[in-house]
């Protein structure tokens, strides 16, 4: 019997039909690139490669008893934490995570397909801000989903809504107060590309934030799509390389290219959004070792 080899990781999210995104997607990216997923659910979701039509949340004290039972029989390599159901969940998962505080964190509690849920949805970022980013090792959203979050310090600070400056000022003054909090680095997703926009390409790009400042910032050509699951695919791999003991600059960097592959590689699974590939490595390989076969054939 051989012991087990792979990083192990625990993810936090919801359970998507479709594998697009949620706990389905973290466990096949973990397992394209050599970790085992352990999976907690949050949320069931009803849905299609389309749209989201309903969610059903799970009862915060199940969400604890299926981590604490596995954090109890395994070790873990990292931690992902995805989309959460409520506060009750943001409470619960806070306080098993604080029991780890060694262990890589990755935070990505956004997704942007998921229903609003008004003053509900407003009371849990608050959670989110008091509780879990400040334990968080790498905290990953998209500008539209930091100016979400900001909006539950602006009005705090000194009477200030934070509109007085230019826009790359209050990007740089949110991005530092989540830092202050004590998350370690975050990586803002669809900031404006410094370069490509000369040669007529479309280009987006992904900025990494530590406590010196920009620690990385790469730009991505612009795939048309229109795709479900990129962000989760993103935020997966960066937890699946940190469990290797990557530093988070190179598993940034890694994580996104492995995204652009899986991008490039989508596949339509039924009549909605394209899908990204997680396999698209394992695919590649086992298409030219068909080829080579093939080629020893006599005609």
């Amino acid at each position: 019997m051989q012991n087990q080899t792979s990083p192990l990781i625990l993810c936090f999210g919801v359970s998507d039909p479709v594998g697009a995104i949620g706990i389905q997607a973290d466990l096949a990216t973990f397992s394209a690139l050599g970790s085992h997923g352990l999976s907690v659910t949050t949320a069931l979701l009803i849905c299609d490669s389309a749209r989201i039509e309903a969610t059903q949340e799970i009862e915060p004290g199940w969400v604890s008893d299926q981590a604490r039972v596995l954090l109890e029989d395994m070790e873990i390599a990292a931690i992902k934490i995805g989309a959460l159901g409520g506060i009750e969940h943001v409470t619960a998962i806070a306080e098993i995570v604080s029991d780890y505080p060694d262990v890589p964190l990755i935070l990505d509690p956004f997704i942007s397909s998921l229903p609003e849920q008004g003053q509900d949805s407003a009371d849990m970022l608050m959670a989110l801000r008091q509780l879990l980013i400040p334990q968080a090792t790498l905290l990953m959203l998209s500008q539209v989903e930091l100016e979400r979050l900001a909006e539950t310090w602006r009005d705090d600070e000194d009477g200030s809504d934070g509109s007085d400056g230019s826009d790359a000022d209050t990007l740089q003054d949110d991005v530092t107060h989540l830092l202050d909090l004590g998350c370690q680095f975050v990586l803002l997703t669809g900031t404006p590309a410094q370069h490509g926009g000369a040669t007529g390409i479309k280009a987006s790009a992904n900025t990494l934030y530590g406590s010196e400042g920009i620690v990385r910032h790469d730009s991505w050509q612009h795939l048309t799509g229109p795709f479900v699951g990129a962000g989760s695919t993103l935020s997966a791999a960066i937890a699946a390389l940190m469990a290797r003991g990557i530093d988070a600059s190179d598993a940034v960097l890694q994580a996104q290219q492995y995204t652009a592959g899986t991008l490039l590689h989508a596949q339509r699974l039924g009549m909605g959004k394209l899908v990204p590939n997680r396999f698209f490595l394992w695919h590649a390989a086992h298409d030219d070792t068909d080829d080579a076969d093939d080629s020893d054939t006599p005609a």
